[in-house]
């Protein structure tokens, strides 16, 4: 029987494991419904804090139980700790625009206004009205370069390896890399309009973006990350949300910069590319540049049985299980059976790694979540 990091290598090396491993990510309302359901109780204000945070905010907070732990993960996100600055963005913003009390500013200078719905949250960009190169080069840019932050990421690295678990390296970026924090800090229809009719400021924001892109994946890469984590939403529902060949003059050299950092200082570490959506017109692009990892592949918007087919000699596979379809709409059984078909076909000669394509929000019964880890544990053997 395999260790648990060496059945996410060997599945991410498109190898064939003992088992399928698999990985989920609670939001606030599924994780409180894990904490009720398995019988730990509601601790007082750990929900509200958790509200808009990944999964991976539960792994170190004192007395938090996580879900990783209780399903049984193979893999655990590392990320940076958390800085220590305490930079004052409001000057960039109308404080009309963020409602105290129900407002926060990131460590980007990235605004947020808490809507109704979940942990849904409204983005005020603090770019938005720049007009110079000047303004980007005074910004108060935030330390994720900073060692104190990068030795805190390191011993988790060594924490989680010394529980045989792999690591999947997660830099600290708004959401995606260059597209999703670029236009996070600019705003998206400024963004687009910026790579149109301004492309000297543009090249300069995702460059600067690239800087620590670079620097935080060549150092997770010496630090003993296994997999790093990189990518941008750039998929709608049936097409991309800008052209291939958008893509490929802003972004697909500046990934390929991330790729060949992080692999010069390990070659074996594996790159995982994220992005929602429908990306086929790029995964070739992707290959090339040298990424290992389709991720999350939402069936409902490309056949990962085709992507396997095609591409499965030269990409793994993590996610597939779809969280617009059947994870919240489904049966426990029809969640069993799509679970089966997806290591019968995607998982047939390895190259799999089962998750839902998305954070499970609220909307998902309880019973899909519990049918979802039963069937990888029931179907998942290669043995």
């Amino acid at each position: 029987m395999l260790t648990p990091r060496e059945r996410v290598m060997t599945a991410m090396n498109r190898g064939i494991p003992d088992r399928v491993p698999k990985y989920a990510d609670f939001s606030p309302g599924i994780y409180e419904r894990f904490l009720v359901e398995s019988g730990f109780g509601l601790p007082e204000g750990a929900i509200e804090e958790a509200k808009g945070r990944p999964m991976v905010a539960f792994q170190d907070e004192p007395g938090l139980p996580d879900p990783a732990d209780y399903f049984g993960y193979d893999v655990r996100v590392v990320e940076y700790g958390e800085t220590n600055r305490d930079t004052d963005f409001w000057h960039y913003f109308d404080p009309q625009k963020l409602p105290e009390g129900r407002s926060r500013i990131d460590e980007w200078g990235i605004a947020y206004v808490r809507g109704s719905v979940f942990h849904f949250e409204e983005m005020v960009h603090p770019m938005a009205n720049f007009s110079s190169i000047e303004e980007l080069e005074q910004y108060p840019w935030p330390d994720v370069t900073a060692p104190y932050r990068r030795e805190k990421a390191r011993s988790r690295i060594k924490q989680v390896h010394e529980r045989d678990l792999a690591v999947l390296a997660w830099p600290p970026m708004k959401g995606g890399t260059f597209f999703e924090t670029a236009w996070g800090l600019r705003g998206f229809e400024q963004m687009m309009l910026d790579m149109v009719m301004d492309a000297k400021f543009a090249a300069c924001l995702l460059d600067k973006i690239a800087e620590f892109s670079v620097s935080n994946a060549r150092y997770f890469a010496g630090a003993g990350a296994d997999i790093i984590l990189t990518g941008d939403d750039f998929g709608m529902q049936e097409r991309m949300i800008i052209s291939p060949d958008m893509w490929r003059e802003w972004f697909k050299p500046r990934y390929a910069r991330l790729i060949a950092g992080a692999k010069a200082v390990n070659p074996d570490v594996l790159i995982f590319y994220h992005s929602d959506g429908m990306i086929e017109p790029i995964i070739p692009d992707l290959i090339e540049i040298g990424v290992d990892i389709l991720n999350p592949v939402q069936p409902e918007c490309m056949d990962p049985v085709s992507l396997k087919e095609q591409y499965g000699d030269r990409l793994a596979f993590w996610g597939t299980i779809g969280t617009q379809s059947t994870m919240p709409f489904g049966t426990p059984e029809s969640v069993r059976e799509t679970v089966k078909e997806r290591i019968e076909t995607v998982g047939r000669d390895g190259g799999l790694l089962l998750a839902p394509t998305h954070k499970l929000e609220p909307d998902v019964p309880w019973e899909n979540v519990l049918a979802f880890f039963e069937a990888v544990e029931k179907y998942g053997s290669y043995a």
